[in-house]
C-alpha cells in the first residue's frame, strides 16, 4: 500500500496528544499544555498547539507567546531549563505580570523540550511543555513528579524529532487543540439509574459544568433556585443566561476553581433577594456545583421595574480579564510594533476577533501602524490614504467617535466603497484617542455576523484608550531612540583605517535598558606605514551628556595620537577636567609600532586589556592604573612596553563586556580570556568578535554599553 504522508502526520499528532494526556494523568497535575514553535525562525514566538484540563476560551490569551517574554514557558525553552513555581506567593514574586493576571493558586513547572544530554545528533526542537497542578500541592516537586516530567519530556521531544527526521515537522495549530482528560469508566444502565435517583433526592438543587463553564446538567430544583428554565440554562454560560450572574465576583470564583481545583463556596442574591448559596466542587473535567438557600434568611420580595425595550444580552464579564491582560502586557512595550504584536496577542483570541490593525495619521494620510490577520495586498491599498477622504478608518479619525458593523451590509451601506477581504463579516473601527486627541484607529475584524451588545462596546472602546496611550508612548520613544542611534553614530567611527600587516575588528553595542545612548568609544588611528594608536574608553552614564563627553574625549585622544600614551591621556585629563563636566571617563590608549614589534599602553582606570600570543598563550596585562580622567587636573599616568610579536592579538574592551550582576569581575574577565586563547590560530576576528559579544549576553541583558576592539599582526 502506497504511504500516505497526511497519514503520517495525523498519527503524529495523535501521538503527540496520547502522549500530552497520559503524562497529565501520571505527572498527576491538572492542566497540561504544549507550545510549538513559529515556523518561520525569525519570529521569536511560542505557539500553544495543545492543552489538556483548560477551556480554550482560559487558553486563549497564553495562545502566543513571544520567546522574551516574562512567561515560565518562554523562560524554560530560551534558557534550557526547569522552571518551577511553588504556589501563589511564588509566582506573583517571580512572574508579577503572570500572578496579576491569575491571580489563583497552583503549582507550575515548565520545561524545554529537548534531546538528551548525551544525544548530540539531535538540536533542541524549540517547543516547550507546561504543567498546572493544584493549589494544595505543597511548595516542591516531589521525586515521583519531576521523574513523570522527566519521561514526558523525553516522550515528546522524541516524537517531535521523529517527525522532523522523517521530513514533516509538526507545525503549531491555528488554534489551540482543547484534549479531553483520560475519561472515567462509564456507568451502565442501571448505575446511571441509580446515580440520577441520588442526585434528585439531595436537598437543594445540583447541575455541572464543564470546563468552560456551560451548564451541561442541571435539576429542576436547581433552576427554580436559578429562576429560570431548565431549558434556558442547558448549553448556557450562567452570567450569560442569567443577567443577575453576569458579574466579575461571580465569574472570578469560577475561574479560580478551574485553575486551582479547589473547592469553593460563595453567596449571591437574587434579583428577589433571595440569598443563594453555591459550592463548587472541581475535578478534570468540569465542576459539580451545589445551590442551596442561605438558611435562616428570609426572602424579601423587591420591586422589579417594568422590561423596557429587548436589549442584547449583557456583556461578558470575561472581557475584563483581557482588557487587564492587555493593561499588565502593554506597560512592556516600549517600540510602535511592541504595542502591535501584544495588542494582537491578547485580543485576537481572547475577544474572537479574525484579524487586527492599527493605523495613524501622519502628514495627513493614514499610514499602516501593524496587523495581524489581514492580507499585507489589502493594507497596501490602505496605506496612504488621504485624511480627507470618506471611509470608516478617515471618519473616526475627524469624529473620534467608534463605529460598529454587525455585517457586510451595514458596512455597505455606510460606506459604498469599502473593500471587504474574503473572511470577514462584521467590523469594529475604534478611535485611539490620546492627550485628548486622536492619534489613530483601531480596526477589529470579526469572521462572523455579530450583534455589539452596548457592554462589549464599552469594552472595545476602553481596550482602544489603553493601546492609544501605549502607541502614543512608544512612538515618543521610536523618535526618541531614533535621535539617540544617529547621535551615537555619528561620534563613533564610520570606518576604521586600514593598516597594512593589521587586522582589525570593532564591534559596539548599546545597553539593554534606557535610550541606548552611552559614552562608551573605540578608536584606530594609523600614524604612519607601520604605527598606529588604538583608544578605548568609557565616560560615566547613559544619556545624552556622557554622549557628548564621549565626542570631545574622542577628539583630544584623536589630536594627541603620536604621542607617548602617558602623554597623551595627561592632555586629555586637564582637557576633560577644565570642561568641568561632572562625569568621570576611562581610557586605554596603545601606541603599537609594527615595525619593531612593540607595544607601549597605558591606562586611566581601564579594565585590563588581554594579549594572546602566537601559540594560543593568553595573559591579562598588569598594567599600572592611573585616575579616571576628570578628577585631578595634574594627574600623571604610566606607559608600559611589551613585546607585540607577529601573530599576537590584544584586545580593547569596556566593563560592558564582562559585568553582570552576582559575578566576580576577575572570573568574567579569565572566561574571556579563555575564549581567545581557545579560538583557532587564525579565527576570523569579526567572527571572533561576535562570539565573544553573544557570551557576554548569556547571562542576560547588559545593563551597560559595550565597545570592543580587537587587533592582531600578521603571522610568519
Amino acid at each position: 500500500m502506497r504511504n500516505v504522508p497526511g497519514r503520517d502526520q495525523q498519527a503524529d499528532r495523535r501521538a503527540l496528544r496520547e502522549a500530552l494526556v497520559g503524562a497529565c494523568a501520571d505527572a498527576g497535575a491538572s492542566i497540561g499544555m504544549l507550545y510549538l514553535p513559529d515556523p518561520d525562525p525569525t519570529r521569536r514566538v511560542l505557539h500553544l498547539t495543545l492543552t489538556s484540563g483548560l477551556s480554550r476560551e482560559f487558553a486563549a490569551p497564553w495562545s502566543r507567546v513571544g520567546l522574551d517574554d516574562p512567561i515560565p514557558v518562554a523562560d524554560a525553552v530560551r534558557e534550557g531549563r526547569l522552571v518551577w513555581l511553588g504556589g501563589q506567593e511564588d509566582t506573583a514574586r517571580r512572574y508579577p505580570r503572570l500572578g496579576l493576571v491569575l491571580p489563583y493558586d497552583f503549582a507550575l513547572a515548565a520545561v524545554p523540550l529537548t534531546a538528551e544530554a548525551d544525544d548530540r545528533a539531535h538540536e533542541p526542537t524549540g517547543a516547550g511543555l507546561l504543567f498546572l497542578w493544584p493549589g494544595s500541592h505543597g511548595p516542591d516537586l516531589d521525586e515521583k513528579e519531576g521523574k513523570a516530567l522527566e519521561a514526558a519530556r523525553s516522550l515528546l521531544t522524541t516524537i517531535l524529532l521523529r517527525a522532523a527526521a522523517a521530513g514533516r515537522p509538526m507545525r503549531p495549530s491555528p488554534y489551540p487543540v482543547v484534549l479531553r482528560p483520560l475519561p472515567a469508566p462509564t456507568p451502565g444502565p442501571a448505575e446511571a439509574a441509580a446515580t440520577m435517583a441520588f442526585v434528585r433526592r439531595l436537598p437543594g438543587g445540583n447541575c455541572a459544568l464543564d470546563l468552560n463553564g456551560t451548564i451541561t446538567f442541571i435539576t429542576p430544583e436547581a433552576a427554580d433556585l436559578l429562576g429560570a428554565p431548565v431549558s434556558d440554562l442547558l448549553g448556557a454560560l450562567p452570567w450569560e443566561a442569567l443577567p443577575w450572574m453576569d458579574t466579575p465576583a461571580i465569574e472570578n470564583h469560577y475561574r479560580a476553581t478551574v485553575m486551582s481545583r479547589l473547592t469553593r463556596s460563595f453567596i449571591a442574591e437574587r434579583p428577589t433577594g433571595q440569598r443563594v448559596c453555591f459550592d463548587l466542587y472541581p475535578d478534570n473535567t468540569g465542576i459539580s456545583v451545589r445551590i442551596t438557600t442561605v438558611s435562616g434568611r428570609p426572602s424579601v420580595a423587591v420591586p422589579v421595574p417594568p422590561a423596557g425595550p429587548e436589549q442584547p444580552a449583557p456583556s461578558r464579564a470575561t472581557a475584563l480579564y483581557p482588557l487587564m491582560l492587555l493593561a499588565v502586557t502593554l506597560t512592556e512595550a516600549a517600540h510602535a510594533q511592541d504595542v502591535v504584536e501584544k495588542a494582537a496577542d491578547q485580543i485576537v483570541p481572547s475577544l474572537g476577533a479574525h484579524a487586527l490593525a492599527l493605523l495613524a495619521e501622519q502628514d495627513g494620510r493614514v499610514r499602516i501602524v501593524g496587523h495581524r490577520g489581514y492580507s499585507a495586498e489589502h493594507l497596501a491599498e490602505l496605506d496612504g490614504t488621504p485624511v480627507s477622504a470618506d471611509t470608516a478608518i478617515t471618519h473616526i479619525l475627524h469624529t473620534a467617535t467608534p463605529l460598529f458593523f454587525g455585517d457586510a451590509g451595514e458596512l455597505l451601506a455606510a460606506h459604498p466603497d469599502a473593500v471587504i477581504e474574503d473572511g470577514m463579516a462584521a467590523w469594529a473601527f475604534l478611535p485611539l484617542i490620546a492627550s485628548n486627541r486622536p492619534i489613530g484607529s483601531l480596526v477589529l475584524a470579526y469572521g462572523h455576523p455579530r450583534v455589539f451588545a452596548p457592554g462589549e462596546r464599552a469594552v472595545l472602546t476602553s481596550i482602544a484608550g489603553l493601546i492609544a496611550q501605549a502607541l502614543d508612548r512608544a512612538r515618543l520613544y521610536d523618535a526618541t531612540h531614533q535621535l539617540a542611534r544617529s547621535l551615537q553614530t555619528g561620534l563613533l567611527p564610520h570606518t576604521l583605517p586600514r593598516v597594512p600587516g593589521l587586522d582589525v575588528a570593532a564591534r559596539y553595542l548599546p545597553a539593554a535598558y534606557g535610550l541606548e545612548i552611552g559614552g562608551d568609544f573605540y578608536d584606530l588611528i594609523r600614524i604612519d606605514d607601520t604605527t598606529v594608536a588604538a583608544a578605548i574608553g568609557d565616560v560615566q552614564g547613559h544619556n545624552v551628556n556622557a554622549a557628548a563627553l564621549m565626542g570631545q574625549v574622542r577628539t583630544a585622544v584623536h589630536a594627541g595620537a603620536g604621542a607617548p600614551p602617558e602623554e597623551v591621556l595627561a592632555r586629555t585629563n586637564r582637557l576633560v577636567t577644565d570642561l568641568e563636566p561632572g562625569l568621570f571617563t576611562s581610557c586605554l590608549y596603545a601606541h603599537i609600532d609594527l615595525a619593531g614589534h612593540t607595544l607601549r599602553v597605558a591606562s586611566a582606570g581601564h579594565p585590563p586589556p588581554l594579549l594572546r600570543h602566537p601559540g594560543g598563550a593568553t595573559e591579562m596585562l598588569d598594567l599600572p592604573t592611573g585616575l579616571l580622567l576628570g578628577i585631578e587636573p595634574g594627574a600623571t599616568y604610566t606607559a608600559v612596553e611589551i613585546p607585540f610579536s607577529p601573530g599576537s592579538l590584544l584586545a580593547l574592551y569596556t566593563d560592558g563586556l564582562v559585568e553582570a550582576p552576582d559575578r566576580d569581575i576577575e572570573d568574567a574577565i579569565g572566561a574571556v580570556e579563555s575564549l581567545i586563547g581557545d579560538a583557532p590560530e587564525r579565527h576570523p576576528l569579526g567572527e571572533l568578535a561576535d562570539e565573544l559579544i553573544e557570551h557576554a549576553h548569556r547571562d542576560g541583558p547588559r545593563p551597560d554599553d559595550i565597545a570592543l576592539l580587537l587587533l592582531r599582526t600578521e603571522g610568519p
